[in-house]
């Protein structure tokens, strides 16, 4: 137990000096979270709910709650979204509430683009009881609770029917949220995402969508995720994932209704952390109340 703390430990200390935002497998169905151009872009209200344990079975390893509804605004360009996330790891919590707004244009009889700004409210707790400092009773080290910093960011959304494309800084101001005299234990630093993704017709009754995400930090590896999923009879899918240097992935989805789809990842890790956990587990839900008709009929692939 004592050697698994450690780790943790490390991994807490590695992570928070170049602080990444909260890792998803399924990004292709979360988009709004780090992308706020995407608002709205479904054409319908969408309401969408996940969860993930990661490195289960590590003491301490991270947990991420997601929820979000965004809508396009009716006779208008505009999009609007909320989204909350709660993410743990260790003797940290974080939890981030998140205002989104996009405007559309058309930039041809087949392409969308949209504009998209974030505002958020990030609110960061430290529970220094689950630490084990070299000099117990250290004064520099006290627990932090809801440590309030706001942030801003936006992104570009392109997609048709057939394809997608999107660039976006869901963070634009690097806060340290948590430091001693000498160093930084927590920051905020930037986070760069280039997204993308296209649709193959198989067939009538079978779709290949192949997608990638890559997610650049200053002093953080990068992180390029790799995904291939096909969908039968407009009913089930499933697919895989590589994440570089990482997991590989499995993934599966299914469309319960019309409005009522949810999906199921597993990861696996290919680092020597493997030895110490079995997998990682994430689970979504998202409901939709559609505006057109012909969205019921075929609901769009991403």
């Amino acid at each position: 137990m004592k050697y698994f703390f450690q780790i943790v430990l490390i991994l807490v200390v590695a992570t928070s000096v170049a602080q990444q935002d909260a890792q998803y497998t399924q990004y292709m169905y979360n988009t709004i979270n780090f992308n706020p151009a995407y608002a709205g872009s479904r054409g319908a209200l969408s309401i969408f709910g996940l969860h993930r344990s990661q490195w289960v079975g590590l003491d301490g390893a991270p947990t991420t709650n997601t929820f979000s509804i965004h809508s396009p605004i009716r006779n208008s360009n505009l999009g609007f979204g909320l989204s909350f996330i709660n993410d743990k790891i260790g003797p940290t919590s974080e939890n981030q509430i998140s205002a989104d707004i996009s405007y559309s244009l058309n930039i041809s009889n087949e392409w969308l683009m949209s504009f998209g700004i974030k505002g958020t409210a990030n609110l960061f707790n430290l529970d220094v009881s689950k630490l084990n400092p070299e000099t117990p009773l250290d004064p520099s080290l006290q627990d932090l609770n809801n440590y309030f910093t706001p942030n801003l960011g936006a992104g570009i959304y392109v997609h048709s029917d057939k394809a997608y494309f999107g660039f976006s800084i869901p963070n634009f101001f690097e806060t340290t949220r948590y430091a001693d005299q000498t160093q930084s234990v927590s920051k905020q630093r930037m986070n760069y995402y280039i997204m993308g993704g296209y649709v193959f017709d198989i067939n009538p009754n079978l779709k290949f969508k192949p997608a990638f995400l890559s997610k650049i930090a200053e002093g953080a590896p990068l992180q390029f995720d790799l995904s291939g999923n096909f969908l039968f009879y407009e009913k089930f899918v499933l697919g895989g994932a590589w994440r570089w240097n990482a997991a590989w992935s499995a993934m599966a989805g299914y469309q319960i209704t019309d409005g009522l789809f949810i999906g199921y990842a597993f990861d696996q890790e290919t680092t020597n952390l493997a030895r110490f956990n079995s997998g990682s587990h994430e689970v979504f839900l998202r409901f939709e109340l559609f505006q057109k008709a012909e969205r019921i009929i075929s609901p769009r692939f991403f």
